[in-house]
């Protein structure tokens, strides 16, 4: 999760902490820089980088845009949206049917959900948050900590599966912490090591293709869903 860090110390020494709001040109189309205030992305448009510290950032469908960030707010595209990279640290992310992120897709408190027919480039990645694909080809792998995982039909993920300990870096957590549950679906691949530091559940379609699992045992399961826990 170190990348998601220097995203929030970037942020802390740019020009986006300076009080303005701006906007700017280049060759993808019109960059937005705020401070306060959501982000509309208009639907068909091409765009820059989209970047707020208090507000939510919206694309529309079959808008296009570089990096798209937030510090506090939430990230909601529509279909057929392409970006380079999505960020944000107190919310969540969900991208409609054929999305194309040539990046990765990382937050720290919230979950993301990417639907059909969906392309990441690198890892998605949470802290505190679940992360659900249908239907969608990871190139990166799968980062959390305290997250539920759904790896849904027909996905494909390159890069494995691994949940860090929880406490260290992120804190002591006080009580019983709830044990995460991570489903690999029906038709679902997942390439690389499954390495879990920490207790979850974990449910594999026997339909299903993975790779090593260490910290964990796979509960195979034939019906279309996951027995419930």
């Amino acid at each position: 999760m170190n990348r998601t860090l220097f995203f929030i110390a970037m942020l802390a020494t740019a020009g986006i902490a300076h009080g303005h709001d701006s906007t700017a040109g280049d060759g993808r189309g019109r960059s937005i820089d705020k401070v306060n205030g959501g982000i509309t992305a208009q639907a068909g448009q091409s765009y820059g980088d989209l970047s707020t510290v208090n507000g939510g950032i919206d694309l529309e469908r079959g808008a296009s845009a570089g990096e798209v960030e937030t510090v506090n707010g939430g990230i909601d595209a529509g279909d057929d949206v392409a970006t380079r990279s999505v960020a944000t640290v107190n919310g969540g992310i969900r991208f409609g049917q054929r999305a194309r992120i040539d990046g990765g897709v990382e937050t720290v408190n919230g979950g993301i959900f990417i639907d059909r027919g969906g392309n990441v480039r690198h890892d998605v990645s949470t802290v505190n948050g679940a992360i659900g694909l249908v239907d969608t080809d990871l190139g990166g792998g799968i980062e959390t900590v305290n997250g539920d995982v759904t790896v849904g039909a027909g996905s494909h993920v390159q890069g494995g599966i691994h949940f860090e300990k929880p406490g260290g870096k992120w804190g002591t957590r006080w009580g019983k912490p709830k044990r995460p549950r991570v489903v690999i679906g029906p038709g679902a691949v997942v390439e690389g090591d499954l390495a879990f530091e920490r207790e979850v559940t974990l449910y594999v379609h026997q339909s299903a293709r993975i790779g090593h699992v260490s910290g964990a045992t796979a509960r195979r399961f034939e019906t279309p869903t996951a027995p419930k826990d």
